[in-house]
């Protein structure tokens, strides 16, 4: 074994280290990776976006918030605030029943627009 500055080193001058097994890190048990149902869009591009839908989601659900917000993008939503979207009705009844099954439900709510939103002006 080659020394260099009073440290082992390899062939190509990388330090060699041991560690005695009460030095090692331990992994911490994670938790197990929960991916949430993908729904695909059943509205095409040119339908009228007449669904106001907002949401209240807390810190504790974020994985929950994220997935989401993900799915009202697969949905051809418009964000208009962070927690505000608008976009076609009517949401899919497995995508709801699934919101449901995850705990979002109580923490959104949906308004049907009287003409449909078109990011012009203020026709809200």
């Amino acid at each position: 074994m080659t020394y260099y500055k009073g440290m082992r080193v390899n062939a190509f001058g990388l330090p060699v280290l041991k560690y005695k097994k009460q030095n090692r890190i331990k992994k911490k048990n994670r938790k197990r990776n929960f991916y949430h149902t993908a729904f695909s869009s059943p509205f095409t591009k040119d339908l009228p976006k007449n669904l106001i839908l907002m949401y209240d989601v807390t810190e504790e659900k974020k994985k929950e918030r994220d997935w989401f917000r993900r799915q009202l993008k697969n949905f051809d939503y418009i964000m208009i605030q962070r927690s505000i979207w608008v976009g076609p009705s009517p949401l899919p009844k497995e995508f709801l029943d699934y919101v449901k099954a995850i705990g979002l439900s109580e923490h959104l709510k949906t308004f049907k627009l009287a003409k449909a939103y078109t990011g012009k002006g203020n026709n809200i």
